[in-house]
Parts: C-alpha cells; structure tokens; sequence
C-alpha cells in the first residue's frame, strides 16, 4: 500500500489542513514530521471549523492514528491546551488515537522568552518569528541540550538535563538583561504538566513499521512549507526545521524507502507571511484584491500574508528539491473574477535573465519577475467538483501552470470544505 508525504510547496499557508484531511480519509495513519505549534492548519468539516497548530489534521477523524514525530518540537501547555479546545468540539483524542514520540524535544518557556527577547533587540534583519520558541527549542535539539518527552517520567534524567539546560540559557539570558531561570518553578511547571503528556508518549518508529508491514497506508503531514526550509529556503527567513520531503523518514523513526508519493501543496497564487524576498509580490489593487477573498491572515499569528501572482519558477525549484511527484492546486476560486492574470515564468538578475532563485540574499532581494499573461474567467469554480464544472480558462490556468512546473496536478481544491475537491490523480493509488 502507497504511503503519501505532504508538503507545503511554497511559504506555507498553501491549505495543507484541508488536503490532509481529505487525503486521511484514505489513510490509516497521519503522522507529523517537524515544525512546532506556530504552523497553523484551519479544517472546515460540514461547517465546523477546526483549528489546529500542533496536532496531525487527522486528529479530526475517528478511527484514525495520528502521530507527533521526533522531528516535531512540543510545547507540552499548547498541546494540552489544543487538545482541550478540541475535545470540547467532540473530537475524541486518547492514546489509542494519538501518539508522541518518546523522543520529541520540549519547547519550554525558556525558548518562547529568548526567541521574543532576540527578535525585540535584533536591529539588522528581524526573521519575523511567531515568538512561540520554535527555533531556541531546535537550536537546543542539536546543542544536545533538550528535555524530551521521556524525561518526563525519569526524575534523575530530568534532573540533569534541567542543569545542562540551564547552564547554557542563563548564560545567555543575562547577556540579553533577563533575570536567571526560576529552576524550581519550571521543573514542578513540567512536573504538572507530565501526566498530560506521558499518557500518549511511545517508541512511534516501532509502532509505524509495525503498521507499515501490516499494509496500513501511513500519510506523513509536512508544516510549513518548501521554501522556509532552514538549507534550501530563503536563508535566513526560514523556519528553524527542514521542511522538505525528505524529512519525513527522519522526523518519523522510518527509512527513506517508506514514502512512495510526495504531495507538494501549492497555492493557485503566492502568499507570504512576514519578512524576506518576493519576487512576484504585489502592492496594487490585484494584490489587495487576492489577500481579501483568499482571507489572508495567519491562523497562528493572525498576521497579514503579503500576497502576489504565481510563480511558477520558485514552485519547479521546491518541486524539484521535494521530488514532488504531483501537486494539489489550492484556493483556485480566489481567481474567479479577474479579468487577466499573470504568472511569473522566470526572472531577470541584473539584465540577464535566469531560471533559479538564486542562494544569495543580496540577489534574492534584486532579482525582478518576468511576467506572462493570461485571460481571466468571469464565471466561478467555487465548489466545482467535476473537471467539467469548471471555465474553459480556468482549465488553461491550470494546464499552463502543470507546464510551468514540470510537475502534474493530483488534487484541485476550489473552496475550504473537505469535498469540495477534484481528483485527478489518487497518491495512494500509485
């Protein structure tokens, strides 16, 4: 049986949650791979509106697995808190329905402080991070620092890690003028909230290989997406995590031969959250226009996404380095209505034209997009579930962008419900 990883092919904000949740339909189960509680998931299901930061978006269908990997960063309090929010909508969540790998690095509030105290002094490039500790948590992850999920229950390993954590923050805290870690408030802090978590902890690469040879179909959910990835994102504007497909088996405890799809998510337009390069950014009415009926803001931060045309260069990039085997082409009703449309096909770096974006950031910042236009549809694709539902031009939009890429469409999704989808292509199937 095919297993399917997801990813988000652009900045992220591509509707992974929706995509995610009409694949594990098919799926048995749904494991998150990396990222923390800042990569924000909005799920419409039969009119309710479900939203998740660090929970898998399976977690909202019954008999499903879902799993939080080792590559996931866990704020033990945002997870409880997620997790009541969610039951209070009915939706089940126990350790027969829910694993964490014993692995999993904390995020504690050590990490949210230092991340909120760099980003207010930083004067040379603030990131336009979430605050929420993310990056201080993985930068501890590979200083060989972390607290993890099984730390919980060992009171002597607690205990020293707690020493080495703080050896290295309180160092650092005085540097930035914070007061020293309260060492006693933040151990009963874990104390408490240990009961909460160890419950669903377990070896979650055993449990998946287990599930993988009885032929259960596992789907790998991705956050974030391609382009925020920490080496081949636009450096250092990215995300503290690898974000690519290619995390997937390190971020779950299984090999690379376990993922035989990979999903790349992609926008019908291209949307960006905070600081950092955009090529095919707009700042007109049409730019206006896209983040008004896409509904642009942040599920997380609430933040307004910067918003601009296709482009098609930066998509065949993360294609390529994702190995996208097809795509899901999301928020394609957003376009109804423009009377032209214009997709970037390439760029122009100092007069000469190239294919790439480019590593530097000082040419990041310099490249120009070259444009191509197409007609627009009057008529509208929202809720079209039929090929044959949708504008003749609608159609050509998304054959010229399938051409672009060098990649396939899977999945077209023209609103936010769940079935409001068209399947070209079954990733399972394959």
């Amino acid at each position: 049986m095919a297993n399917v990883v997801v990813i988000g092919a652009q900045w992220g904000d591509e509707g992974k949650g929706k995509i995610v949740d009409w694949l594990s339909a098919r799926a048995d189960v749904i494991a998150r791979f990396q990222g923390g509680h800042n990569a924000g998931h909005t799920l419409v299901v039969d009119g309710t509106v479900y939203k998740l930061s660090l929970l898998p978006s399976g977690i909202v269908r019954p008999g499903k697995l879902s799993v939080i990997g080792n590559g996931v960063v866990l704020d033990p309090w945002a997870f409880v808190e997620e997790m009541r929010a969610l039951r209070e909508q009915g939706v089940a969540i126990t350790p027969e329905t829910l694993m964490i790998a014993e692995n999993t690095a904390l995020i504690l509030p050590v990490h949210g402080e230092l991340d909120r105290a760099r980003e207010s002094v930083n004067t040379v490039a603030k990131i336009g991070t979430t605050g929420r500790g993310i990056g201080p948590a993985y930068e501890d992850k590979v200083g060989r620092r972390a607290i993890r999920v099984a730390d919980l229950g060992d009171g002597p390993t607690l205990e020293a890690r707690l020493d080495r954590l703080l050896q290295h923050h309180d160092a650092l805290r005085r540097g930035l003028g914070l007061v020293e870690v309260d060492r006693g408030a933040l151990k009963a802090g874990l104390e408490a909230v240990a009961p909460e978590i160890l419950p669903f902890a377990a070896p979650v690469w055993k449990q998946l290989a287990d599930r993988r040879r009885a032929g259960d179909r596992i789907l790998f959910e991705g956050a974030q997406g391609a382009l925020l990835d920490v080496d081949f994102g636009t450096y250092p504007f990215v995300a503290s995590s690898n974000t690519m497909a290619g995390m997937a088996a390190l971020g779950t405890g299984m090999g690379p031969g376990a993922v035989d799809f990979t999903l790349g998510i992609v926008k019908a337009y291209t949307t960006r959250v905070g600081a950092g390069p955009f090529p095919a950014e707009l700042h007109d009415a049409d730019g206006q226009r896209l983040g008004e009926r896409g509904h642009e803001f942040g599920t997380v931060t609430g933040r307004k996404r910067r918003c601009g045309w296709f482009d098609a260069v930066l998509v065949r990039q993360t294609c390529e380095t994702s190995g996208v085997d097809g795509i899901a082409l999301t928020k394609l009703d957003v376009l109804d209505g423009f009377e032209r449309l214009r997709i970037c096909t390439g760029y122009r770096l100092d007069g000469a034209e190239i294919d790439h974006l480019p590593i530097a950031a000082d040419q990041q910042a310099r490249v120009e997009p070259i444009f191509e236009e197409m007609p627009g549809w009057r008529e509208t694709t929202a809720g079209a579930r039929r090929w044959a539902e949708l504008p003749a031009e609608a159609i050509k939009y998304v054959r010229r962008v399938e051409e672009l890429i060098g990649c396939p469409v899977a999945l077209l999704s023209t609103s936010p419900e769940r079935e409001d989808t068209i399947l070209v292509r079954d990733p399972f199937a394959d």
